[in-house]
């Protein structure tokens, strides 16, 4: 069984910072794609920052900077580093194991809020 579990959500001042983590079990995080998506109300999910197998990174040209993606293999976790958050930036924020385009298996999400 597969299981993404999202943690380090809540409620920031724009400018502030967040650390989010996904521990998964089921699956090796260093053998998977693996990715951060967001989904804003009435928005579509996007995909924020992706790891690859091989560790390469890609973000979303509104994130480039100020996002890190990551991941601990004894751990078996991946982390999103969010820094100077902005307002618009509050959304769900969901652990997506497999394709960028189409995640087999997701967590439960977990809400950061940016206050202005």
């Amino acid at each position: 069984q597969v299981q993404l579990v999202e943690s380090g959500g809540g409620l920031v001042q724009a400018g502030g910072s967040l650390k989010l983590s996904c521990a998964v079990s089921g699956r090796v995080v260093s053998t998977n794609r693996m990715g951060w998506y967001r989904q804003a109300p009435g928005k579509q999910r996007e995909l924020v920052a992706g790891i690859t197998s091989g560790g390469s990174t890609n973000y979303a040209d509104s994130v480039k900077g100020r996002f890190t993606i990551s991941r601990d293999n004894a751990k078996n976790t991946v982390y999103l580093q969010m820094n100077n958050l902005k307002p618009e930036e509050t959304a769900v924020y969901y652990c997506g194991l497999g394709s960028w385009g189409q995640p087999g298996y997701w967590g439960q999400g977990t809400q950061v809020t940016v206050s202005s």
